[in-house]
C-alpha cells in the first residue's frame, strides 16, 4: 500500500452575514464566520495520500474534485482508458480484485478517516459531503491496485471545505472513538456467569468468548454494516445462490458460510466477516455472535456475547481429518480488529477491556490462555474481554 503526504494550501473564505444572527450551541465553533478550504492534488502513481489534516468526530466536510487519469493498455483492455474523479464504471474483470472499497468504481476516488487498516474507506466520486463518525486524520486515495498504480498516469484536483468544525469536546477530539472508562452492570458475577467458551454440536470446546455487546439487534447490525463487515450465509446451498447474484450484479462475493458453533445451548445468531474479496476464501476476519439469555440485559438492552477469530489459511481438521480454516493463534489481535472497526464508525458510546474473577496474577495483570479450538488448531490470550457499549438515545450505562 502506497502511502504519501500532501501539501495542503488552506485558503481562508470569509462568509458575510447579515441580519438577525443564530445562536449556536457554545461546544461548537461559530461557522458563520469563516470556513477553511484546503486543495492539493492526488497522483496517479498513490494508493493513499496523506492531507495533513485532522477532522474531530461531527466534524462536516465538502469534497470535490476534478481532474483525469490514464491507465495503459493492459490484459483484456487493448486501448487506454482515461476517466475522472468517479472512476471506471464496474465490468466483469473487477468482479475478483483487491480494491480498498469493494462496490465502488475502479479508480474512483475514496476516503477514511484513521490511518490503520481497520478504517473504513468510502468513495467520494466527483464529489461528496460527510460528517467524520470519530476524530482522526483524513486520507483520499484512488480506488485501484498496486499494478494499476504502477503504470498510470495524470492526477486528481481535490478541494476540501470545512462546512462545520463539529463540536469542540473532548469525546469529539478522541482520536478512534471514545476513551475506555467504566461500564455499569459489567459486573464480576456477569462476567462468572457468561460460558468463557464456545463449542461445537458434539460439546467439544472451542474459541474463547472475547468480546460483549450491548444494544438492541438493529443498534448490532448497523454497527457491523457501518464498519463494513457483512453478513455470512448459514449454509452452502445460501452461498451459491449468493455468490450467483453478487457476480451478476458484479459485486465482490465476501459471505462464504461458517460453521455453526454454540453458546448457550444454541448456534449464533449472527456471523460476520471483514476480508479482503480477492482472499476470502482463505484470510478474513470472522466472529459468530450470540444473544445472551434476558437476565444478562444491560441498562434494558440486549447483551450480546462475540466469538471473534482471523481465518489465515487452512489445516486439518483433527475431529475428522477434513480440510478446515486456520486460525491466527494471536487470537487477541481480532478482539482488536473488531474494536477498531466498530469504534470508528461513531455509534460506541463506552468501551472497556474487562477480566473475569481470578483471571489476574497476584499484581493485578491478566493471566494469559492458552488452548484448543474445537477442530484442534491452538490459539492464546491475554484473556480480556473487549466490552462495547452501542449508543442508544435512551438510556446510559457508561459508568461515572
Amino acid at each position: 500500500m502506497r502511502l504519501a503526504n500532501a501539501i495542503l494550501l488552506p485558503v481562508l473564505v470569509t462568509c458575510l452575514t447579515g441580519g438577525p444572527q443564530i445562536a449556536r450551541p457554545q461546544s461548537r465553533q461559530a461557522s458563520t464566520v469563516a470556513s477553511k478550504i484546503y486543495r492539493l492534488d492526488i497522483d496517479a502513481t498513490k494508493q493513499w495520500i496523506d492531507t495533513n489534516l485532522d477532522v474531530r468526530g461531527g466534524e462536516t466536510l465538502r469534497v470535490t474534485a476534478s481532474g483525469q487519469l490514464t491507465y495503459p493498455p493492459a490484459g483484456k483492455n487493448p486501448a487506454e482508458r482515461t476517466f475522472g474523479p468517479d472512476g471506471l464504471a464496474r465490468s466483469w474483470s473487477d468482479i475478483v480484485h483487491n480494491y480498498a472499497v469493494p462496490d465502488a468504481n475502479h479508480g474512483e476516488l475514496i476516503a477514511r478517516v484513521g490511518s490503520g487498516d481497520a478504517a473504513q474507506p468510502f468513495p467520494l466520486g466527483l464529489g461528496k459531503d460527510f460528517t467524520a463518525p470519530v476524530a482522526g486524520r483524513l486520507f483520499l486515495g484512488i480506488n485501484q491496485t498496486d499494478s494499476d498504480a504502477a503504470g498510470a498516469k495524470g492526477n486528481f484536483h481535490v478541494t476540501i471545505e470545512i462546512l462545520d468544525p463539529g463540536p469542540n469536546t473532548p469525546a469529539a477530539k478522541a482520536l478512534g472513538g471514545p476513551p475506555e472508562s467504566m461500564i455499569a452492570g459489567i459486573t464480576p458475577a456477569l462476567l462468572e456467569s457468561i460460558p468463557r467458551r464456545v463449542s461445537d454440536q458434539q460439546g467439544n470446546p472451542g474459541d474463547l468468548v472475547n468480546i460483549l455487546i450491548v444494544g438492541t439487534e438493529e443498534q448490532l447490525v448497523r454497527a457491523f454494516t457501518d464498519a463494513g463487515w457483512v453478513h455470512v450465509d448459514r449454509s452452502v446451498q445460501d452461498t451459491v445462490v449468493a455468490g450467483l447474484i453478487d457476480s451478476l450484479r458484479k459485486k465482490d462475493y465476501l459471505t462464504m458460510p461458517m460453521s455453526e458453533l454454540y453458546l448457550f445451548h444454541r448456534p449464533q445468531d449472527y456471523g460476520f466477516a471483514h476480508a479482503e474479496p480477492v482472499r476470502v476464501a482463505v484470510s478474513r476476519n470472522h466472529l459468530r455472535v450470540w444473544k445472551a439469555p434476558a437476565e444478562f440485559e444491560i441498562g434494558g438492552r440486549p447483551l450480546w456475547c462475540v466469538a471473534a477469530t482471523h481465518d489465515i489459511g487452512f489445516e486439518r481438521d483433527q475431529r475428522n481429518n477434513n480440510l478446515t480454516h486456520q486460525i491466527d493463534p494471536a487470537i487477541d489481535g481480532e478482539r482488536e480488529y473488531v474494536n477498531d472497526t466498530l469504534s470508528g464508525t461513531g455509534l460506541v458510546a463506552a468501551r472497556r477491556h474487562v477480566t473475569r474473577p481470578g483471571s489476574l496474577d497476584r499484581n493485578g495483570h491478566p493471566i494469559p490462555v492458552t488452548a484448543k479450538t474445537a477442530t484442534g488448531g491452538t490459539f492464546h490470550s491475554d484473556g480480556r474481554i473487549l466490552v462495547l457499549v452501542l449508543h442508544d438515545a435512551k438510556n446510559t450505562t457508561v459508568g461515572n
